[in-house]
């Protein structure tokens, strides 16, 4: 998430009452999730396990719990609880506004695009030409949608992302301050969710067709002209390269990539990157052919069993 202007590092310490390491008028752009991170955005880090990492990252601001030398060409906020830090900062960036209308006043719907009833369209959301969009189709807030995308009704796209920080209380939520993006001649089937991105784009590429009953997590990003069938769960922060397709009730794991012309077999579960241009199947993935090879091989071990009792 980028700042609507730059920001100095005092004035951010400000805002959420902490203390800072480095000059106070370090420049600060945006804040986002390591995976995504650029210079002068903020990212935050709770754990010694993942301080390096954050320290060594392309942020130029780390969110921290510790007081640790400030490496060159960077500069620190210290909190006592950079979670509850970072959430107000994406509360104060990206404040949850109500709204009080079915089509936002702020909304902007393009040339020749049909909404029908009982749809709800966001603040600052964004609709290109030749669209249809079908009856209860929610779209939240600063979502961008482009030319001929046909929604089927009862999807939700922007909803908050599923990360959780436990607490000895419950369950904690990082807020979601980031946008849901869908490029031109996509197809969205009905009852379809897909969520924001915690502080960057959840994206679905240019000619990319989802079938009805679709997950997509947030900040998932997937490529052109892709096909995923029905009763996929595609996890947060995964990369679907293009023209990969995923058959029916396929799921995968958060972080990973699958590569461009992948296909992946109905009821796989993804559970590591996988190079593209190659067919999968089974849980753990592997190759379908030699899946397919193992199962005929447990087949024969009856006969086998039986074989060696007889001797």
């Amino acid at each position: 998430m980028k700042f609507p202007q730059e920001y100095t590092l005092k004035q951010i310490a400000e805002i959420i009452n902490c203390e800072y390491l480095g000059n106070e008028n370090f420049p600060v752009l945006g804040m986002n999730e390591i995976h995504v991170v650029e210079s002068g955005d903020i990212v935050f880090v709770d754990h010694p396990k993942y301080y390096d990492k954050a320290l060594q990252s392309a942020a130029t601001i780390v969110l921290i719990n510790k007081k640790v030398d400030v490496p060159e060409g960077k500069a620190l906020l210290i909190s006592d609880d950079p979670f509850r830090d970072f959430n107000k900062l994406t509360q104060y960036f990206r404040p949850f506004r109500a709204s009080n209308t079915s089509l936002s006043l702020s909304a902007e719907i393009g040339e020749n695009t049909i909404i029908q009833p009982n749809c709800f369209i966001g603040n600052n959301v964004k609709i290109g030409k030749n669209c249809l969009i079908h009856s209860n189709v929610s779209i939240y807030d600063n979502t961008i949608i482009g030319d001929n995308v046909i929604i089927h009704a009862g999807s939700i796209l922007g909803a908050d992302a599923f990360y959780y920080k436990k607490r000895p209380e419950g369950f904690d939520q990082l807020r979601s301050g980031g946008r849901v993006i869908i490029e031109d001649n996509v197809g969205i089937g009905a009852l379809c969710t897909i969520d924001k991105g915690v502080t960057g784009d959840t994206t679905i590429g240019n000619g990319t067709k989802l079938d009805n009953q679709v997950h997509v997590g947030h900040d998932t990003v997937i490529g052109k002209k892709c096909l995923i069938a029905s009763q996929t769960g595609i996890a947060g922060c995964v990369i679907i390269e293009d023209e990969v397709t995923l058959w029916g009730q396929v799921g995968t794991t958060s972080g990973i990539t699958i590569g461009a012309k992948a296909v992946i077999m109905g009821q796989t579960g993804v559970t590591k990157s996988v190079e593209g241009g190659k067919s999968y199947f089974g849980t753990p993935i592997e190759e379908s052919r030699e899946k397919l090879k193992q199962l005929a091989n447990i087949k024969k071990i009856p006969s086998l069993i039986e074989k060696v009792n007889k001797i």
